[in-house]
């Protein structure tokens, strides 16, 4: 039975609802910004279970702004570990293909010597969510603006003109009334926050149930004659995958055996030779592709899984809801500090709900090529006889070109577009193209800034603060007081900056760049536009 409310009021600019990998970012980008919050979960502490196992390159560019790069690299998979992709018909067997990746050490070495912005600054990090949420707790705890409460559940809430007044229970069945000028849920696919608003998701739910194993052993990648790898992906009737985590010594088993079959065993068998097995957990997941309807309603807001539910090829789930946290963030806090202008939290929407959208899509398209390979497989894949050959030569055919939809996401990744009326539109450039695998780099009004190195080996990236940046390029850049000027007129935080790389003028195709605290570009130009006012008012939602 619960308690009425008799703990004081307590008042916050933002409360965030979940402290999954997506409300802790929020929470760190927030305070980065010096936005208090109060941040809470339901649970107490990260259960000791896999989910996602991968931050991609876009997800480590943030957290390198955020000063986590290098902590999250130290805790994750081995720099020098492998990433291969191998389809199998057994472990115990040779594979039937073999797709090699480079590690993220190679990775990192390509990113060193790339000087054409094809590159992003930060190689991918695979880091399973049981390590990297208590990192981010971690940091949360040291970070003096962010209130966390952990085995605190919402309620209720209700919403006014003037923000929201929710009711929350701790675990000892006490209510705490929250007043926020802002509620953000990152409560899951199951989202209260959601439900509560009444948004409904559009999309394609429920189409499979498949039943996850998570064991330990020391000896796996060692024991099987197969090799090492970082996923395997198994041609048998059950659409079996072994998938290894950071520690190289925990994996889960998916199959779609249903969760009272004797699991065990059938590991062993797809294994096919003898190694030690220690089952930590068995659960089952159900496959979706969802998108919200919407993700604003007046003062509340979703991110993450509340708001988009994909199927986890291609890693574009948590690190969809990473990108939605650090385009709240910046704009939220922009909203509470007074300069940022009353259309500035719509373009939230519009701007991440296309991504999505596209997402959602990537998802469907690789999960698409895996069912089309896999639908190949018949019972005599194994068999030594002319049939077996056969149903391996088609299973690799398929296999070969099909499969690398999963793992070559670079322009879902790094290449979509803003198009919201926070961007200063520029005519005549390539729209975000619908190529989900190659990155081709832009830096057209809405896409991620590409990353350069300059002349002195530094990334122009981190130069980058927290408000706009002007990039005045070249060594014959033009003056760009006008616009400077604009900017302090309206209360903007600007830095103006000159780089003499003729490389970054050449990658950038314009001689001064307007930058968004996030990253993407605001507006390009030769010269500074001739109503500098309207493009501050344009991009920053109505300031001033």
């Amino acid at each position: 039975m619960t308690s009425p409310i008799d703990a004081p009021p307590y008042e916050t600019p933002v409360l965030i609802v979940g402290a999954g990998p997506v409300g802790l970012t929020l929470a760190l980008d927030l305070a980065r910004r010096n936005v208090p919050c109060l941040l809470v979960d339901h649970s107490e502490g990260p259960r000791f279970l896999p989910k996602m196992e991968r931050c991609n390159a876009r997800s480590m560019e943030i957290f390198r702004r955020l000063g986590l790069a290098e902590k999250i690299k130290a805790a994750g998979y081995p720099g020098n570990a492998t990433m291969d992709i191998k389809v199998v018909t057994n472990l115990s067997d040779p594979p039937l293909l073999h797709l090699r990746y480079p590690t993220a050490d190679q990775q990192r070495q390509q990113i060193a010597f790339s000087r054409d912005g094809s590159q992003p600054l930060e190689a991918f990090q695979v880091i399973s969510q049981y390590t990297l949420e208590p990192l981010l707790r971690a940091e949360v705890a040291a970070t003096k603006p962010i209130t966390a409460r952990y085995g605190w559940q919402l309620l209720s809430f209700v919403q006014d003109d003037g923000g929201v007044s929710a009711v929350l229970q701790d675990l000892q069945g006490v209510r705490h009334e929250v007043r926020t000028r802002y509620l953000v849920g990152c409560d899951g696919g199951r989202s209260t926050v959601r439900k509560a608003l009444e948004i409904p998701l559009e999309g394609k739910g429920n189409l499979a149930e498949a039943t996850q194993v998570f064991f330990r052993s020391e000896k796996l990648l060692e024991r099987v004659p197969a090799g090492p790898a970082r996923h395997y992906y198994f041609a048998d009737e059950h659409s079996s995958g072994i998938v290894g985590q950071d520690d190289l010594k925990h994996f889960f088993f998916s199959t779609r055996l249903p969760p009272d079959a004797d699991l065990k065993a059938a590991l062993l068998a797809a294994v096919g030779v003898d190694i030690d097995v220690q089952i930590i957990a068995i659960s089952t997941w159900r496959q979706h592709l969802l998108l919200a309807k919407q993700y604003r309603d007046r003062n509340v807001f979703l991110a993450g899984d509340a708001c988009h539910l994909v199927i986890p090829l291609g890693g574009l789930g948590m690190n969809t809801g990473v990108g939605d946290a650090t385009d709240l963030a910046w704009k939220l806090a922009a909203t509470l500090q007074g300069w940022g202008g009353p259309a500035l939290l719509d373009s939230y929407e519009a701007d991440r709900r296309p991504v999505g959208a596209r997402n959602v899509a990537a998802s469907t398209y690789a999960t698409a090529g895996l069912r089309e390979w896999r639908s190949h497989v018949k019972p005599g894949i194994r068999n030594d006889d002319e049939e077996g050959r056969r149903i391996r030569a088609t299973v690799v055919d398929k296999a070969r070109r099909l499969q690398r939809r999963t793992h070559e996401m670079a322009s879902a990744e790094l290449g979509y577009r803003y198009t919201s009326s926070v961007v200063a539109a520029e005519p005549g450039t390539p729209a975000d193209p619908d190529n989900k695998l190659v990155y081709v780099p832009s830096a057209a009004p809405g896409f991620r800034l590409p990353h350069v190195w300059l002349d002195e080996g530094q990334a122009l990236h981190d130069l980058l603060g927290l408000g706009y940046s002007l990039l005045c390029l070249g060594e014959d850049a033009p003056s760009a007081e006008p616009l400077v000027a604009a900017f302090g007129a309206a209360g903007v935080p600007l830095q103006a900056l000159k780089i003499a790389s003729e490389r970054a003028r050449e990658v950038y195709e314009r001689a001064l760049v307007l930058v968004r605290p996030d990253l993407h570009v605001a507006w390009r130009g030769d010269v500074v536009p001739a109503d500098a006012t309207a493009l501050v008012r344009q991009v920053t939602g109505g300031a001033g």
